[in-house]
């Protein structure tokens, strides 16, 4: 084994050793309760103070720093909801977008936020429009050697290891979360255990050009799939 590839496996084995007696310790908050259902009607409702940012069908607006949902998972996108709510996310004041999701979360309720979800997974999935500049192959063989393990094959996430679907995401915003991890404006709560697992993998990918390749596999992989 090459001495880069096996030094991040041995990183990787480290940090998800680590990540684990933390999770016992400080448990982030949950997942999407899978015995309820939000209504879509009252998420109908509740998406039009969303729409302006995020698009009428969840598409998102790069030049307003918001990410498509469309293709976002509703377990995950539940989480999220919870963390900038609870403050886990956006409490930094360097983090201008995450700030303003996190105001947008206090106004919402559990069950709001599962009326939302109930409404934004009926969306169709989105195509991505934009291209990431990066080298495919490159990418491929960092992806599975610093992503993978978590991720899963074909980046189509693993829900058993609280990891997310990454196929479905735009370029922009995967370059831009996986700056906020290098730059700890993410991962940085102490209760934010899914997010400190990130922190040392995105040390891993050295410079811009890697982040480019990685990016450029995940997208070269999405496929569009029919909800």
């Amino acid at each position: 084994m090459p001495g880069l590839e096996k030094l991040c496996v041995i990183t990787i084995f480290l940090v998800l050793a680590a990540c684990t007696s933390k999770k016992s310790a400080a448990p982030e908050v949950a997942s999407l309760p899978r015995s309820e259902t939000g209504s879509v009607g009252n998420g109908r409702t509740l998406y039009k103070t969303c729409a302006p940012c995020h698009g009428d069908k969840g598409e998102g607006n790069a030049s307003l720093h918001s990410p498509g949902l469309a293709n976002i998972e509703g377990w995950y996108a539940y989480r999220q909801l919870k963390n900038f709510k609870a403050g886990l996310r956006g409490f930094l004041s360097q983090d201008s977008s995450g700030a303003q999701m996190a105001l947008v979360a206090q106004t919402l309720d559990t069950t709001e936020m599962l009326d939302l979800i109930a409404y934004v997974e009926t969306f169709a999935d989105l195509k991505m429009n934009t291209h990431a500049a990066g080298d495919v192959k490159k990418g491929e063989r960092t992806y599975q050697t610093v992503c993978g393990s978590c991720h899963g094959p074909g980046a189509k996430g693993n829900i058993l290891m609280q990891a997310p679907g990454l196929n479905g995401l735009e370029p922009w915003y995967l370059k831009v979360q996986i700056a906020k991890f290098k730059t700890s404006l993410r991962g940085a709560h102490p209760r934010d255990v899914y997010g400190a697992q990130m922190v040392p993998m995105v040390a891993l990918l050295k410079d811009e050009q890697s982040v480019d390749d990685v990016v450029a596999y995940i997208q070269s992989i999405t496929p569009i799939a029919t909800k």
